[in-house]
């Protein structure tokens, strides 16, 4: 099992360059942060931009490789995006993970001005946004004139990713998703699942949810003659309650995600107070454990 943390980009770097150095001494195998202009709670509260935050981190680290919680379509498109993205994967020296979701319906969707979006038309957008993303991040040979695509939501006219990946063929993607639709796209091109669940009146009911859709990833899988050992699985053990309320609370959380055949299991660093307040001490107990 590997383990992974989320770090709020809410600190000025000063203060948060040490958190991030403390996840990689911890033994985390991979921290995040998430993709959000702001978010639901915390909306008011300070919070830095992602690719700088990530930027900074992987020059303050060195082997803890480094993701988005996941990045969406709701503001970026693939193009600019995929610019960023291969210029953090090389500073980084290939240590860059690139989780990604269909986007929500809060803050991001709508600051810009956009219009609601159905949730057909939300899949579609994805599916457009990771393919391409897929594309220009496999980069194009010299001279070949560039990448180009023509979708329904986006489209890229020769555009220029000239250079060597420093991931061959490309840095994994990560996607989140539970629906059939979404199921299909990550059996098709993904390197990595994940999922939080669905919102449940109880711990027992949440993790029924997150075994019915490891079911049903299986037959997607299936369905494309897929290996289910070439998947990664990536559970966020926060969805339903915090995993880090007690070490006995995330080493049940961690033996049942193992049980359920997921790879790798993500947390989120504990915040003082609000949404995943918690203690650093148990933070720092369960590192110990699985650092062993």
């Amino acid at each position: 099992m590997r383990h992974g943390i989320v770090i709020l980009p809410q600190q000025p770097w000063a203060e948060a360059r040490s958190i991030w150095r403390r996840a990689e001494e911890l033994g985390f195998d991979h921290a995040w942060t998430f993709d959000h202009l702001s978010w639901r709670s915390l909306a008011d509260e300070p919070w830095g931009a992602t690719i700088p935050t990530l930027t900074a981190a992987a020059a303050a680290t060195s082997t803890i490789r480094l993701g988005t919680f996941v990045t969406s379509p709701n503001y970026r498109h693939p193009v600019p995006f995929a610019k960023d993205l291969a210029t953090l994967d090389d500073i980084s020296g290939g240590r860059f993970l690139l989780g990604v979701g269909s986007g929500g319906t809060g803050f991001d969707a709508f600051v810009l001005g956009q219009q609601q979006l159905t949730g057909r038309e939300r899949h579609e957008r994805f599916v457009e946004f990771v393919r391409g993303l897929d594309a220009l991040l496999r980069f194009e040979e010299p001279g070949s004139g560039g990448i180009s695509f023509d979708g329904d939501w986006f489209t890229a006219h020769e555009a220029r990713m000239v250079g060597k990946p420093a991931q061959h063929p490309r840095m994994p993607i990560i996607v989140a998703a539970d629906g059939p639709k979404g199921l299909q796209l990550v059996a098709e091109l993904a390197d990595g699942w994940v999922t939080l669940g669905r919102e449940s009146e109880s711990p027992d009911a949440w993790w029924r949810s997150v075994a019915e859709v490891s079911h049903r990833l299986d037959d997607a899988l299936a369905d494309r003659a897929r290996d289910s050992a070439s998947l990664d699985r990536y559970l966020n053990l926060d969805s339903h309650d915090y995993s880090l309320g007690s070490v006995d609370a995330w080493e049940d959380a961690v033996g049942l995600a193992a049980a359920l055949g997921f790879t790798d299991v993500i947390t989120h660093w504990p915040r003082r107070d609000g949404v995943f307040a918690g203690d650093e001490k148990v933070l720092t107990e369960i590192a110990s454990r699985f650092s062993r």
